[in-house]
C-alpha cells in the first residue's frame, strides 16, 4: 500500500464475535473488515475479494456456492516412547496409537463454539519416525458453509492449533511436505453450486450440466490457481506422482490420482441406515443433494481466501467458456493415471506447473478471467505473480537438490501459512 495513504477503516462483523479461550484475561475477538477512507470496501483486501468472486458468479449464473475445506497438518514433538510411530500408517488412527487425538478434539470443539461447522476429524496417512522427533498428521474437515465462511474458518482454524500447540508443548505445520517420500498436507477444498439455495450437482443420481462447467471451469483454471494454493518451492515436492498429491490436469469419480474428484454423494443407493437399524423406523439415508466436487491440488501453504476467491472466478468461467461440457469430458479419467499402463492417459493431459515461476506464468497468462467484474485488482496479480516469481524455485530446482539443501529449504518454509 501507498505509504502516503495507507489509513483504512476497521469495521468488526458482528456475526464473528467469540470469547477468546486464549486470553489470560476475558476477552472478545471479532472478525473485521477493511476500508478505504472514502468508506468502500478495500478492494484488495482478501475477505472482498472472495465476496467480489461470489457475487459475480450469481450475477453472472444466477447460482451461488457452498464450500468445505480439509485442514491437514502434522504435530512434530518428542518421540512417544510407549507407542511410537511408524511410518505412513495415521490413517485414522485412533487413541493410544495416536498421540496428539485429545489436542485435535480440543481445537474442534474450540471452533464449533466460534460458529464453525465441523464435519469431522481423523488421524491423516503421514506419521514419520525421524531422529528426536516425531511426526505425526491429522486432519479437520468443516461442513458446507459460504465460500466466504469457509475461507475465514481456515485463518481462525490455523491459529487455535497453534495456540494448542504451545500449550501442548509441541508444533504444528501446515507446511506442504516435511520429509521426501512421506506425505504432505494438502487443503483438499469441496463445493457445490444452489440455485435459491438447493443444490444444482445431480439430477437423477448424475451430474448436471451445471456440474459439468464447474468441472471444466475448474480444469481450464486449475495452473493458474495453483498460485493460490501452492504458494511456496516446497508445495511442489507435493505435487509429484504418487505422493497423494494430483499431477496431471483431469477428474473421476472418487479417483483419488485424479486433480478433481467427485466424491461419493449418498446418489441412487438403498436406505442403509434401515438396513443396518432395522428396527428404528426413522433411520434413512439423507435425502438431500450432498454431492460435492472436490480440487485437490491446493495444500497447507494456501492463501485461503484467494483460493476460495480463485474458485468461484474458475466455476464462473465454466459457464462463461464456449465448449465446456464437452472439454470436461475429454478430461475425465477412471484409472489410477500413476499406475504402469496408463501412459497412453498421461500423455494426453497437460499438468500442474513444477515450480512457483511456472505457477506465476499460468497466472498472468490467465489475469483477464481474474480481473473480469472486477473480483482481482490487477495490482494484486502482479503482486502475487511477483512474490512467486521472487522465490527463483526454477533456478533453484529443489527436486534435484541434495537431501541436506532440501531440509534447508523446507525448514524456511516450516511455518509457511
Amino acid at each position: 500500500m501507498d505509504p502516503g495513504r495507507s489509513d483504512l477503516y476497521v469495521v468488526p462483523r458482528f456475526s464473528r464475535v467469540w470469547v477468546n479461550p486464549f486470553s489470560p484475561v476475558p476477552a472478545v475477538d471479532i472478525m473485521c473488515s477493511f476500508f478505504n477512507h472514502q468508506g468502500e470496501p478495500l478492494p484488495h483486501a482478501p475477505a472482498e475479494v472472495v465476496s467480489r468472486a461470489h457475487r459475480a458468479l450469481k450475477e453472472t449464473t444466477g447460482l451461488t456456492m457452498e464450500a468445505l475445506a480439509e485442514l491437514e497438518y502434522y504435530v512434530i514433538a518428542a518421540p512417544y516412547a510407549l507407542y511410537p510411530a511408524v511410518a505412513q500408517r495415521g490413517y485414522g488412527e485412533s487413541g493410544p496409537f495416536t498421540r496428539w487425538e485429545q489436542m485435535r478434539m480440543e481445537a474442534m470443539t474450540l471452533l464449533g463454539r466460534m460458529g464453525y461447522k465441523i464435519k469431522y476429524g481423523h488421524g491423516e496417512v503421514g506419521q514419520v519416525p525421524d531422529q528426536g522427533s516425531e511426526y505425526e498428521q491429522h486432519e479437520i474437515e468443516f461442513g458446507l458453509m459460504s465460500p466466504e465462511d469457509s475461507a475465514d474458518s481456515i485463518v481462525v482454524a490455523r491459529w487455535v492449533l497453534r495456540m494448542l500447540s504451545r500449550r501442548y508443548n509441541a508444533v504444528v505445520t501446515y507446511a506442504p511436505k516435511l520429509v521426501h517420500g512421506h506425505a504432505g498436507s494438502g487443503m483438499h477444498i469441496h463445493a457445490r453450486l444452489l440455485k435459491d439455495g438447493k443444490s444444482v450437482m445431480t439430477r437423477g443420481g448424475e451430474l448436471t450440466e451445471e456440474s459439468m462447467k464447474m468441472i471444466a471451469g475448474y480444469l481450464d483454471m486449475a495452473p493458474s490457481l495453483t498460485a493460490f494454493g501452492n504458494t511456496t518451492p516446497v508445495s511442489y515436492l507435493r505435487l509429484v506422482p504418487n505422493q497423494e498429491a494430483p499431477v496431471y490436469v483431469c477428474w473421476g469419480d472418487r479417483n483419488r490420482s485424479a486433480l478433481i474428484r467427485v466424491p461419493l454423494g449418498w446418489n441412487n443407493v438403498p436406505n442403509m441406515s434401515a438396513y443396518m437399524n432395522p428396527q428404528d423406523p426413522s433411520a434413512k439415508t439423507p435425502g438431500e443433494d450432498v454431492q460435492t466436487v472436490e480440487l485437490r491440488s491446493p495444500d497447507g501453504s494456501a492463501d485461503s481466501h484467494l483460493i476460495q476467491a480463485g474458485l468461484l472466478v474458475a466455476a464462473r468461467h465454466g459457464f462463461e467458456r464456449a465448449g465446456a461440457v464437452q472439454f470436461a469430458k475429454e478430461r475425465y479419467v477412471d484409472k489410477n493415471i500413476f499406475k504402469e499402463g496408463s501412459e497412453d492417459v498421461r500423455d494426453k493431459l497437460a499438468q500442474l506447473p513444477g515450480c512457483c515461476s511456472d505457477s506465476a506464468e499460468a497466472l498472468l497468462a490467465m489475469r483477464h478471467v481474474y480481473e473480469e467484474h472486477d473480483v482481482f485488482a490487477p495490482y494484486a496479480i502482479d503482486r502475487i505473480a511477483k512474490r512467486l516469481k521472487d522465490c527463483r524455485d526454477r533456478e533453484m530446482n529443489i527436486r534435484n537438490l541434495d537431501f541436506n539443501a532440501l531440509n534447508e529449504v523446507i525448514r524456511e518454509y516450516l511455518h509457511c501459512a
